[in-house]
């Protein structure tokens, strides 16, 4: 994954070949905002100067610039995954919460 990040805020970026230019996304906002460039480092100055336009759009509209989250999502898997996890977690001493939260921050620090 191509991910850029500017002032604690993250966007994928892709190439558009029809375009021949970089594309990013700004990711986790409420609403969005993307922006394109040649190359890296014009890549980055419009990602900042596409973030200050919807932060200032945000502030003038009064909108939290920032998508909620509630820390709660439903996963559905398997009834044999359901199982090992319980055991699994279980044998470490932890509830399968616990040993899911710590799987997945792994898996996102990496």
């Amino acid at each position: 994954m191509n991910v850029m990040t500017v002032d604690d805020f993250h966007a994928t970026i892709e190439f558009d070949p029809d375009l021949d230019l970089f594309r990013g996304e700004i990711l986790g906002l409420n609403g969005g905002a993307d922006f394109y460039g040649k190359n890296p480092k014009e890549l980055r100055a419009e990602f900042k100067r596409s973030l200050q336009v919807f932060l200032e759009v945000c502030a003038e509209k009064g909108i939290q610039p920032r998508r909620h989250f509630s820390g709660k999502f439903n996963l559905r898997i398997s009834p044999d995954l359901h199982e090992k996890l319980a055991i699994a977690a279980q044998a470490q001493g932890k509830s399968i919460n616990t040993l899911a939260q710590e799987a997945l921050r792994e898996c996102v620090a990496g």
